[in-house]
């Protein structure tokens, strides 16, 4: 019989019933007694761990130095904040009874370099032992804040860019400079070479395992510049490349999605490619190759994008500035958002606040019935197709659909379509 405590096998006892290895059972934190949930495709099995906290994504402010026209606070009505620092204190006393540490990633709907202790914010999240990302728009990363995150270990820097072009960059994001961003892009690789250190240093990546993700949010004014943003980020040594549709948070914004067939591409055809170069002889053919069999472009991840909530499935939460914890990204504030493809085109979603940790911990949030329940059915994805019917009015909001699941319901949701990404 296979070791049982070889994260390799999952050994079968005397009863026939399958026992994780202990060392599985630590990296996922599986509890006594917990539910693990299991998939199956083309013969393989898929465990999922829907009490898991694997990842947190914290919001240090809603507020952001920019006014870009893809933005959520264009038309929202919720406060605006910063998260304090006993808030911020609460958050890491919880964090701190979870094992393993879970992954801290410092991003919401803000700028979260425009929080005056993002600084100390990283190094609290870095002493729990577990990986910490943030994403930036770029143009607060100043050269002294560059250098103090890699001296800090921060794991990896999502860097927001829609633009390749002067023009077409301050065209969305308004409010900034391009050459500026670059230049600060640039000097957080040197800072990544460096070590941290002011001055630069003959060896590579001198103590520094700091990487650069770029963030793209496509839309017809701006495809065209994929190709060089991807340039750009091999400039820098990007080791992540994300690609993302816009969410049209204002009507006028509606005009710009590139999905409006793609989210009624139903039919699947199996296509496998094995590994191959993509080169002046090969990228033609293969591209027109996709495009006839599927007309739309499904992602990397094609047979599995739709129905599944990547938030619930990596293990993720999120807490607002102000101490709210929800279990995505979509729930964390209330908003509206334009389909444009659909009979009814505004949907309106309103967050979910599961708890909030300035009057509870964490933990005991984390692991409320009524939140794991919710993860759970998440996981099985029962909802209505609301994101393709669109015939009735259930459909406007995110408060109960026509299958009598009650508020939050998922079917209206683009991220668990593969439509919309977050880092």
């Amino acid at each position: 019989m296979p070791d049982s405590a070889n994260p390799e096998y999952i050994a079968a006892d005397k009863t026939g019933r399958l026992v994780l290895p202990p060392a599985l059972v630590k990296k996922y934190g599986v509890q006594p007694g917990e539910r693990v949930y299991i998939t199956e495709n083309d013969g393989n099995i898929q465990l999922k761990f829907p009490a898991r906290l694997s990842k947190l994504y914290i919001e240090p402010t809603s507020y952001c130095n920019l006014d870009c026209r893809t933005c959520i606070r264009n038309t929202w009505k919720e406060p605006m904040g910063r998260m304090s620092e006993a808030t911020f204190a609460r958050i890491i006393d919880g964090l701190k009874t979870f094992s393993p540490p879970p992954k801290v990633f410092f991003g919401g709907f803000g700028e979260p370099l425009f929080h005056p202790k993002i600084l100390d914010m990283v190094a609290r999240a870095k002493k729990l032992g577990g990986e910490v990302e943030l994403i930036t728009n770029g143009t607060l990363l100043t050269k002294e804040i560059s250098q103090e995150l890699v001296k800090l270990g921060l794991d990896m820097l999502w860097v927001s860019l829609d633009g390749a072009e002067p023009e077409s960059y301050t065209d969305i994001r308004l409010g900034a400079a391009l050459p500026k961003v670059l230049e600060n892009l640039t000097w957080f690789h040197e800072s990544i070479i460096n070590g941290g250190a002011g001055e630069k240093m003959r060896y590579y990546r001198a103590g520094s395992n700091t990487q650069i993700g770029i963030a793209f949010v496509a839309m017809k004014r701006n495809i065209k510049d994929l190709p060089k943003v991807l340039e750009i980020g091999q400039r820098v040594d990007a080791s992540r490349f994300m690609v993302t549709n816009v969410l049209p948070y204002s009507k006028d914004m509606m005009d710009e999605i590139l999905y409006a067939r793609s989210i009624h591409n139903d039919g699947y055809r199996d296509l496998s490619f094995p590994a191959m170069d993509v080169n002046d002889l090969t990228y033609r053919p293969i591209y027109e190759a996709i495009r006839k069999i599927y007309g739309t472009w499904a992602g990397i991840n094609s047979r599995n994008a739709r129905d599944r909530c990547p938030f619930i499935e990596q293990g993720a939460g999120a807490v607002s500035w102000d101490g709210s914890l929800s279990p995505c990204l979509p729930l964390m504030h209330s908003h509206s958002s334009f389909r444009g493809y659909l009979q009814f085109e505004e949907r309106y979603s309103e967050r979910w606040v599961v708890g909030n940790v300035e009057k509870e911990g964490l933990p005991e949030i984390w692991h409320k019935p009524e939140h794991i329940a919710f993860r759970e059915r998440v996981q099985s994805f029962d909802f209505s197709p609301c994101c393709t019917c669109g015939s009735c009015e259930l459909s406007e909001k995110n408060n109960e659909d026509c299958m009598a699941n009650i508020f939050p319901t998922c079917g209206g949701c683009l991220w668990a379509q593969g439509v919309i990404q977050c880092p």
